[in-house]
């Protein structure tokens, strides 16, 4: 690092992506400092569901037993069930067994675990160090930066003290969140893609209700009862803990007080305790461009989706393990010009699918019809629930529960850094099941006991390789001539000859496949160029803005140091 430089990144935002963005950096040795201008209480958590990317990317950071074991109850049932109120009619469920005693995945050695935000932020904390010292800085504000052709310098707030510093990092990562003064000062637009509306979210403790319903828990209850009360109640922490997310301000259901709307949907006379009511606004943002200059968006400051699905800090997470590892290669000094746009050119379309996978489960929950006799007793009452849960059960809305191409189904198949494999149908990209396709997260398979074929990726590329090449000295030779890490596995067990589809297959260092074949190519400098940004682009970066106060952008550098 320039003697002239701070820290090597600055990361503004210490949520669950800003902070899954430090242990990405940390894992490649990348020096970093995160700011965050609260200090880390959770009055009201947010977020709950971890998917199985994501938990991959934990398993690689050394945490994702920590993540699974934080607290939520291996027996209490995941099922999701519509209902007219909780422990009321019951018009469909969709079964899901238990943390415990769900089948095994065969396609993920890390399966999505839930973990609300308010264990997983202290978790994070924790293992990155919030200590005098450490990476992590509490209690700080970033009140403005400017960038050069150098790097990022910005001012720093002690919102304890109110004493200013300034800090000069190469790179700056925003994980600010939906509202990222960090995106708006970089001059970079998100315009909204669908209608923005207004919602609350009461939490509540309920410490009978789990054992009143007995065998009519649930993980998720969907409501439906009003045009206010038709999204889920939920189950947060498996013991007492609940959130009851309300919609349509302006209906008369929506506007009574936090305790009356949760004694509305809950059957039973049990105690509540109201802990908050928080109102929010749903948006569904992705932004223009991930980057400008040595500016990065990464989470809610790059892209907001609606939670339905559990989509948005999974994608955050993806983006900081993208971005990690290109901003890694540039300090290290094998990036092509190339390397660092090529984080929008990959995430942004991934954002954008998963925003509108989101938005069409919101959609179906906001226009589904709830005639006013669904609750009453009476044979009308049943005929309703009836045509309503056969209608649920036809429909789409298990997807909402259980969406693999959207959590590892994704693919840079377009990529300029990914070497297109000719052999493939055109249609064959339709088909999202695990594959070695180039651009794909590369398959799970279990090399031996407790060991997956994702576990030999992360430092540096991987080829594996199942069958003996004399090209291969010449393949590694390639990669060593512009200083790239490169490993070569030679692996003949079944399991994981069958998933890897070729005999040859080039592994980035996030797990996805840059290039696959037969043979290894006659010309692997031209892949060694092309899968590190140096064949791909001009090195130009992409300039939205100036950052704050007075001073000038960086020129472009790309993926220089």
């Amino acid at each position: 690092m320039n003697p002239s430089h701070d820290t090597g990144v600055l990361i503004v935002g210490g949520g669950p992506t800003g902070m899954a963005t430090g242990l990405e950096l940390r894992s490649r040795g990348v020096d970093f400092t995160l700011v965050e201008a609260g200090d880390g209480s959770v009055t009201h958590p947010k977020v709950s569901a971890i998917g199985p990317r994501s938990m991959e990317f934990f398993r690689r950071w050394g945490m994702a037993d920590r993540v699974r074991g934080a607290g939520w109850p291996g027996d209490h049932t995941l099922d999701c069930v519509w209902v007219t109120r909780v422990g009321g009619h019951e018009l469909y469920r969709l079964p899901r067994r238990t943390m415990d005693t769900r089948a095994p995945f065969r396609h993920t050695p890390e399966p999505d675990a839930i973990c609300p935000q308010h264990w997983l932020g202290p978790l994070l904390r924790e293992e990155l160090g919030v200590h005098p010292g450490g990476p992590v800085r509490m209690r700080t504000r970033m009140t403005g930066f400017t960038q050069d052709a150098d790097g990022v310098t910005a001012r720093l707030t002690d919102e304890a003290t109110g004493r200013t510093t300034t800090l000069r990092a190469r790179y700056l990562i925003a994980c600010d969140g939906t509202s990222s003064q960090v995106r708006k000062d970089a001059g970079i637009e998100a315009p909204a893609r669908h209608r923005t509306r207004v919602c609350r979210n009461i939490l509540f403790r309920a410490p009978r209700l789990r054992e009143e319903l007995g065998e009519r828990n649930a993980n998720f209850f969907y409501l439906l009862m009003s045009s206010a009360l038709r999204f889920p109640l939920r189950a947060l922490d498996g013991k007492d803990l609940y959130r009851l997310t309300v919609g349509l301000l302006g209906h008369p259901d929506s506007l009574v007080d936090a305790e009356t709307l949760v004694r509305r949907a809950i059957a039973h006379d049990t105690p509540v305790e109201v802990l908050s009511d928080n109102q929010w606004h749903l948006v569904h943002r992705v932004a223009e461009n991930f980057r400008a200059d040595r500016v990065f968006l990464v989470g809610d400051a790059a892209h907001t989706l609606s939670p339905s699905g559990g989509f948005g800090m999974n994608t955050g997470i993806c983006g900081a393990a993208d971005l990690g590892w290109k901003l890694a290669a540039a300090f290290d000094g094998w990036a092509g010009p190339g390397l660092l746009d090529s984080y929008t050119t990959e995430r942004r379309p991934v954002a954008l699918e998963g925003l509108e996978e989101a938005n069409r489960h919101l959609v179906r929950a906001w226009a589904r019809e709830i005639p006013g006799e669904l609750n009453d007793d009476t044979p009308e009452g049943e005929r309703h629930r009836r045509s309503l849960g056969a209608d649920l059960a036809a429909g789409p809305v298990a997807k909402e529960f259980d969406a693999p191409e959207i959590h590892l189904g994704f693919s840079y198949a377009d990529s300029p850094l990914v070497v297109p494999d000719p052999t493939v149908p055109a249609d064959a990209h339709d088909d999202r099941r695990p594959n070695s396709r180039p651009g794909s997260r590369a398959p799970h398979a279990w090399v031996k006991p407790g060991t997956s074929t994702l576990d030999l990726f992360g430092d540096g590329f991987v080829l594996m390789s199942s069958t003996r090449s004399a090209r291969t000295d010449g393949f590694t030779r390639a990669f060593a001539d512009r200083r790239v890490p490169l490993t070569v596995v030679h692996c003949e067990v079944p399991e994981v000859v069958e998933s890897l589809e070729r005999p040859f297959v080039l592994v980035r260092p996030d797990g996805h496949v840059a290039w696959r074949g037969h043979e290894l190519p006659d010309d692997p400098a031209a892949v060694a160029a092309r899968v590190t940004g140096a064949g791909t682009g001009t090195g130009t970066g992409t300039r939205a803005g100036t950052g704050t106060d007075s001073g000038t952008g960086a020129s472009g550098t790309g993926g220089a140091p």
